[in-house]
């Protein structure tokens, strides 16, 4: 949570348990910390994906429920804009850059402020690599297990600290977006998923 002094309070937590069971008595333990009622919040923030079918179903639902609850607008990011953001000064082109398994990344190249150049992508690593400028920047947790490949194939290639969990980043752009009138009431939320759903016939 955020406010225009800065990050207020972060939960953050690691766990094998499913987002259904620990994401809203997250929200509601830092509420109570903090001793605000979620009704006084101005805007929710939500990361739109890409990323996992549940994780964003389920966040994207519960953002939308304590919206329509406390009858405040929302913002949504994808998670590639958020990553790309936590970098934004640290070179010309930034490249975004999350797992997307089967041998794929989920990809997004962005200008020295974080603004999007073209689309976001699904593909191989190599693909992406191919079209990016010597000295890029890369972010994401494909930038960490990726390193060598992307230092070979990408001269002058940089790798700048991000954080982690992205909540404070994707807050700070949520009140900038907000400031300007750039919401979305909690219907219109959509996620970002970039591939099809992976899905097969059960056996007889």
């Amino acid at each position: 949570m955020a406010g225009p002094e800065g990050v207020l309070a972060e939960a953050r937590v690691e766990t094998a348990e499913g987002h259904s069971r620990w994401l809203l008595p997250a929200v509601s333990a830092l509420l109570q910390g903090l001793a605000l009622d979620a009704r006084t919040v101005d805007v929710f923030a939500v990361t739109t994906g890409p990323g996992s079918f549940t994780g964003l179903r389920v966040g994207l639902g519960s953002v939308q429920g304590l919206a329509l609850a406390s009858g405040r607008p929302c913002v949504g990011l994808s998670t590639l804009d958020v990553l790309a953001a936590s970098a934004a000064g640290s070179s010309g082109t930034i490249v975004a850059l999350v797992d997307a398994f089967r041998g794929e990344v989920y990809s997004g190249v962005y200008d020295a402020a974080g603004g999007l150049r073209g689309d976001r992508i699904v593909g191989s690593l190599a693909s992406v690599l191919e079209a990016v400028p010597a000295g890029s920047a890369f972010v994401g947790d494909v930038a960490v297990t990726g390193r060598d490949a992307i230092a070979r194939a990408v001269p002058g290639a940089t790798f700048p600290q991000w954080p982690r969990f992205l909540a404070p980043v994707l807050a700070a752009r949520a009140l900038a977006l907000a400031a300007s009138g750039a919401t979305l009431s909690p219907a219109d939320l959509r996620p970002l998923y970039l591939r099809a759903a992976d899905i097969r016939p059960s056996r007889p």
